[in-house]
């Protein structure tokens, strides 16, 4: 937490000190990025299982297992988050788990923007990360006994962004790589993606079926798409030991970039103005 204080106190101060011209000594590295993820997949398990165990204890009461063994009853993600207490883990898990993607996905940009530089697919997976953590937003706070139809927009939003980010990240990841260990992180994370992409797939199939044990199994997918995506967060550990206070000068460069652009510009067609207008005083 004191890392991101200061992260976010350098991003006002550092540009005020480069216009002044104070020279900053250079900032020590910094070896608690590594750990950052962690929280996102290491809270969001936790609650998720204390989520489903409530959840359970509620629905499948002592009337006996007829009542919870019904398709009102599939223990899919969202169904676990409908009754109080349950709805307020919820709600306050993917709220959290929301911050975490849009901290995730920006140091993730900064970090490849300052080993590859600008690119098209860092900018997607930036985008898609924060989409999705807006899709994940309304997942959690609009139950999909209360408010189905945003529920659904939610989720309709969150669980195609996040698989785009796990693709787009691990070609990101292939292309950054120089050694072995970086071409076996891309490996995994390949991995990783197939799993996610087919447990989408087939809980998407098998959650419009009438049957009683298909909508069981896409339960039983969507829980594994959701554990497979915090494994694949996790593995951001592997690379974010090398971000320091200079990525953050990066991104706040890259930021002024375009400006400064367009002022180059502006500043090299009036020279060449100006020394066109010399030379016909000349002639």
């Amino acid at each position: 937490m004191e890392l991101l204080v200061a992260a976010c106190l350098a991003s006002l101060v550092l540009p005020s000190c480069s216009y002044l011209g104070v020279e900053l000594p250079d900032p020590p590295e910094s070896t608690a990025w590594p750990v950052q993820p962690l929280p996102c997949h290491g809270l969001s398990l936790t609650g998720r299982g204390s989520e489903r165990m409530l959840s359970y204890n509620q629905s499948c009461d002592m009337d006996g297992p007829s009542s919870c063994c019904t398709l009102d009853h599939i223990p899919l993600v969202s169904k676990c988050g409908t009754l109080p207490p349950e709805s307020c883990f919820f709600s306050l898990i993917c709220s959290l788990g929301s911050f975490m993607v849009i901290l995730v996905g920006l140091l993730r940009y900064a970090h490849l923007l300052e080993r590859l530089g600008p690119s098209l697919l860092n900018t997607l997976g930036l985008a898609t990360g924060w989409v999705c953590a807006a899709g994940l937003t309304m997942v959690g706070n609009f139950q999909v006994d209360h408010a189905k139809v945003l529920h659904y927009i939610g989720a309709g939003v969150a669980f195609p962004t996040s698989m785009l980010f796990l693709l787009l990240q691990s070609i990101l990841t292939y292309r950054m790589a120089k050694t072995r260990g970086q071409y076996w992180t891309g490996h995994l994370r390949s991995i990783l993606t197939a799993v996610a992409f087919f447990t989408l797939v087939f809980s998407g199939v098998f959650f419009i079926q009438e049957s009683f044990v298909l909508q069981h199994v896409a339960a039983l997918c969507e829980w594994m798409f959701i554990i497979d995506v915090l494994v694949f967060y996790g593995t951001f550990t592997l690379e974010f030991g090398a971000i320091s206070t200079d990525t953050f000068l990066v991104l706040l460069k890259a930021s002024r970039a375009p400006k400064s652009y367009k002022g180059d510009n502006s500043l090299s067609s009036t020279a060449h103005i100006h020394s066109h207008v010399e030379g016909l005083a000349m002639a």
